[in-house]
């Protein structure tokens, strides 16, 4: 199928911003204690809104992979510089991923390794690579592939020391194998897994291959309504599979589970499809700037967001009692619960909190500054 241009599409700068503010939103919550059940994950199994995020960013990866990239899988272009370039952009996530799961310590004994920047740094590598070498008819072939042997390695495996392949916290074989190469580097909340591990990771590569396949139907010269209508057409059909494949293979975000893929992979391609439809095709702009500020600068500013949170953290002054208390805990009890109640006053913290970066991020966009990590 012919290709058109390389235009930057708007509709994906805003889902990516929209993306982008709602993790800002349920990372930073005023007390952990005060949340409403939408804006924290599920306990092990199912979805919540805030469960579609990771994957829903992962999804927009493939795709701009798909529209960034596009040039060079010509035969005719040899310029090498792209695998160089590829490896420099993956490892410098990954290790914005390490400093801020370090700082301000940095102990090198304990520092978690994966993590949400190391996931997106992995997932974008072999995306690229796999974009690059592989023809689009076999991308869905690749993916199905994935999400089949990650079903049967979770299982039918058995897990060395439990027994019968099963999918508890503690005891999968994903737990059992981050353990064994990662043990004393894990998330600090679990230490015996993590929501981030390694063979999860295979799916999670799924996920951004859907994104993938997603951008080759927009680069096509289809007109836009035909393209929206498909959108919404094999999402329905995706989420719909996904729901079916949980009865054997739950939802669960913390696994990356094969459901859990192809579902939020529906979900993702149907909110695209909406967005699309609505900005680029009915062209109502009115309400998308906020997001797109946020869209164009999304790693920066998730980076810097969650390095900022965690020096406000760390950071100890004097309480109303004299106990010494973090910055973060003096500002919420000094000023959101003076005017709200505990779990609007958290929501109102993370509310303001995504209102000062969006006018830092606006600095940027204003001067077009454009920070490409």
């Amino acid at each position: 199928m012919a290709e058109m241009k390389n235009d930057r599409l708007l509709s994906l700068d805003v889902f990516r911003g929209i993306t982008i503010l709602g993790m800002i939103l349920v990372n930073n919550p005023g007390s952990w204690s005060n949340i409403y059940s939408p804006l924290e994950h599920a306990k092990w199994n199912g979805c919540t809104p805030t469960d579609l995020i990771f994957p829903f960013f992962l999804f927009i990866v493939g795709v701009t992979t798909t529209f960034s990239l596009s040039k060079y899988r010509n035969p005719d272009n040899k310029n090498k510089d792209v695998y160089y370039r590829l490896i420099r952009r993956s490892l410098t996530i990954f290790l914005l991923g390490l400093f801020l799961a370090g700082f301000p310590n940095f102990d090198l004994s304990t520092i978690r390794i994966p993590g949400v920047l190391a996931r997106i740094a992995v997932v974008y590598f072999f995306t690229a690579l796999i974009f690059l070498n592989m023809r689009k008819e076999n991308l869905a072939y690749v993916i199905a592939a994935l999400l089949f042997i990650y079903w049967g390695l979770m299982t039918l495996v058995p897990v060395p020391g439990f027994g019968e392949p099963n999918l508890e916290p503690a005891t999968n074989l994903g737990a059992w194998l981050d353990r064994l190469l990662l043990n004393g580097h894990l998330w600090a909340s679990s230490k015996t897994w993590d929501p981030e591990g390694i063979l999860s990771t295979i799916p999670a590569i799924g996920t951004a291959l859907i994104g993938v396949l997603t951008g080759y139907w927009l680069r096509s010269k289809n007109d836009k309504t035909t393209k929206t209508v498909w959108m919404f057409f094999y999402g329905v059909v995706l989420m719909a599979l996904g729901y079916a494949w949980d009865f054997w293979f739950p939802i669960n975000k913390n696994l990356w589970t094969s459901s859990y893929v192809v579902y939020t992979g529906g979900l993702a391609l149907v909110f695209l499809a909406f967005c699309y439809w609505l900005i680029d095709v009915q062209d109502k702009k009115g309400w998308i700037k906020p997001f797109h500020i946020y869209g164009t600068n999304a790693i920066t500013v998730f980076f810097l967001s969650g390095l900022v949170a965690k020096i406000m953290s760390l950071i100890e002054v004097e309480g109303a009692n004299g106990e010494l208390i973090s910055l973060k805990t003096f500002i919420f009890n000094n000023i959101f619960l003076q005017i709200a109640s505990p779990i609007n006053a958290s929501l109102l913290f993370a509310i303001s909190y995504i209102l000062i970066w969006l006018f830092l991020i606006w600095l940027l966009y204003r001067k077009q500054i454009f920070i490409k990590v």
